[in-house]
């Protein structure tokens, strides 16, 4: 089944298409929805109704609220994505259907994808994944998927804007670099206008260039082959100065052969570009090169002094080391959280990090306001908890690590770090059966954690 542009539709489809364009400007939303769904029904693969379908939809979502529950909340979809690859226009009814009542459902979006690539949609299977990323940005697996459905669609500058997302997460991820390398390669290849017809070997200038495209599709090169792959990418940063892909390989090729100086060196090159101004990717490598070289500097300092333990020097080597580490993290921590101020994630990491300087009351303050956001709330609240604990506010901790219990699900291990706090705090307050019960959630489901049995054996032996 083809994908098709609107201009391949029939006349009377195409005019009630315009007018659906029309009523979505006038707030006529029902119009719109029901004519996209007439006209996708028809015509599955016209992707651009298909966008308008979804702007419509996740507007009157907005205004009208979760109208009914989500349809795919509690149930797995396995079945249905078997279904899929056996009847994928019935799937693809079946999603469409689901996206009609909930169309931020992350199921249902993997349905559509499932079902269009069954129908030969490869664009319309990039779409549905990016729908995805919009709504669960960190999702590393859906994020490999899209950029594999971009390749699949003919996109590879598409590919390398996702994999420029995974990198900035994570620099040193392998999937992402194999990927980005695919879609450079794609790239090229579509930037030359090669002849399909021909073969990979035959399209290219010679035998070396071959051989340098294929390594670099490789996963795991040899230290002769980096190298080399480095020299390239040195020259191709001089023929595109511009290029920040061409950092990139620069950067990947000295961090594979260990040469993190040069690679923090490169980092920042990149980072006088005017194009690398909005890409916080380098600005995250740049951390973790830095974090990596005083890191590997301690290590060398602590080895040192292994070797010779009562060497005074050496030990204030170490010290300093730790303390040139802790210093950089943390006025690396300060600048993000200034940049960045809604990033409650950054803000947790800060509040870390003051709590292990021993300044507390500039770790709450950060606490205080990374807990509004739900990936670090439990952290965050744990953060606070602790922190009054430091202060010896142990009423103010309690009431941090009683609101922890009641939202954590089963016994794991972070609950029974939060159950511990809390009968400590309670401990120090002279509530001692409070805090024995709090011990004793934990001794039933785990008697060797920390020092519970000695707690309760001790509270039992007493009474």
């Amino acid at each position: 089944m083809p994908e098709v542009s609107v201009a391949a539709l029939d006349v009377r489809q195409q005019k009630l298409i315009e007018n659906a364009r029309t009523a979505l400007d006038r707030g006529q939303l029902d119009y719109t929805l029901d004519a996209c769904t007439q006209v996708l029904r028809a015509v599955p693969g016209c992707l651009p109704v298909r966008r308008l379908q979804r702007i419509a939809q996740l507007k009157a979502f907005r205004e009208k609220g979760k109208f009914g529950v989500k349809a795919w909340g509690g149930f797995s979809t396995a079945p249905f994505f078997f279904a899929g690859r056996k009847d994928p226009a019935k799937t693809l009814e079946l999603a469409e259907d689901s996206l009609a009542k909930d169309p931020t459902s992350v199921p249902a979006l993997k349905l559509l994808a499932e079902a269009a690539g069954a129908l030969g949609l490869p664009e319309t299977v990039a779409f549905a994944l990016d729908a995805i990323r919009e709504l669960e940005p960190t999702n590393r697996a859906n994020l490999l998927a899209l950029g594999e459905a971009w390749l699949a669609a003919g996109k590879p500058a598409d590919a390398l804007k996702i994999v420029d997302l995974m990198l900035a997460a994570k620099p040193a991820d392998a999937e992402a670099q194999a990927l980005m390398r695919k879609a450079s390669i794609a790239q090229t290849v579509t930037k030359g206008n090669w002849d399909v017809k021909g073969t990979f070997r035959d399209k290219l200038r010679d035998e070396s260039q071959a051989v340098s495209l294929e390594q670099a599709n490789k996963v795991v090169t040899s230290g002769e082959m980096t190298q080399r792959l480095l020299d390239e990418a040195i020259a191709r940063v001089k023929s595109e100065p511009t290029n920040l892909n061409h950092y990139r390989a620069v950067v990947q090729g000295y961090r594979q052969l260990g040469r993190i100086d040069d690679a923090l060196t490169w980092v920042r090159q990149a980072r006088q570009l005017p194009s690398a101004a909005a890409d916080v990717s380098f600005e995250k490598l740049e951390f973790e090169l830095e974090t990596l070289l005083l890191s590997a500097r301690l290590k060398t300092a602590e080895a040192a002094q292994t070797a010779a333990p009562g060497d005074t020097v050496l030990g204030e080597k170490v010290a300093a080391a730790k303390a040139a580490l802790a210093a950089w993290r943390l006025a690396e921590a300060k600048r993000t959280v200034e940049r960045y101020p809604n990033d409650y994630p950054a803000r947790q990491a800060l509040g870390e990090l003051l709590m292990s300087a021993g300044e507390i009351d500039a770790a709450l303050a950060q606490f205080q306001q990374a807990q509004k956001g739900p990936p670090v709330r439990i952290a965050a609240l744990c953060g606070l908890g602790r922190g009054f604990k430091a202060k010896k506010l142990y009423d103010l901790a309690v009431t941090q690590f009683t609101t922890l219990k009641a939202e954590l699900g089963p016994l794991d291990e972070v609950k029974k770090d939060v159950l511990y706090e809390l009968g400590t705090c309670l401990e120090a307050m002279g509530r001692r059966d409070d805090a024995i019960a709090e011990f004793k959630i934990i001794y039933s489901e785990d008697i060797g954690f920390r020092d519970v049995a000695e707690k309760v054996n001790a509270f039992y032996a007493k009474t």
